[in-house]
């Protein structure tokens, strides 16, 4: 079960210095999620806003509406023909000014995580692996990745 706890301490990216968020849960926009906004900063992040209705800065985990179920192996051949998908989804939110005198415009960091049927219980420790190799590279090139969205260089 997702549950945050607050503050959670950054990554670390260029320009912030130990940067902390202090969370709180909020109202998620469906009953198949769970969310929190960013009600308070902590470090170095000049420049950094937290949470505003026109200015969002929010986390929402979404687990799939209905949980899809593995189908039967064909008589014959023993292959299961169609493996359908659990999708879920992470969603964090960031109010961002354009231009200096403008409104905040939302920019978003949307992942989403499909899961075969059946997986969850035949190959746990793969699911696990997945994510322990991406969110590690994530960590990992945290500032690096912010570097490439600010320079524009891969």
């Amino acid at each position: 079960m997702i549950s945050l706890t607050s503050p959670i301490t950054g990554l670390a990216q260029t320009g912030l210095t130990t940067p902390t968020y202090t969370l709180t849960a909020d109202v998620a926009p469906d009953v198949t999620a769970k969310q929190w906004a960013v009600t308070a900063l902590g470090g170095t992040q000049t420049g950094v806003r937290y949470h505003a209705p026109s200015d969002p800065f929010t986390i929402t985990f979404f687990r799939p509406k209905n949980f899809q179920a593995l189908g039967k192996p064909n008589p014959t051949t023993g292959v299961i023909k169609y493996v359908p998908m659990n999708r879920w989804r992470a969603l964090g939110r960031k109010g961002m000014i354009p231009l200096a005198g403008q409104s905040a415009v939302v920019g978003s960091v949307d992942m989403s995580l499909n899961i075969p049927a059946g997986a969850d219980s035949a190959d746990s420790a793969n699911i696990r692996a997945l994510l322990s190799m991406v969110f590690g590279a994530f960590s990992q090139q945290s500032a690096a990745i912010g570097d490439t969205l600010i320079g524009g260089v891969l």
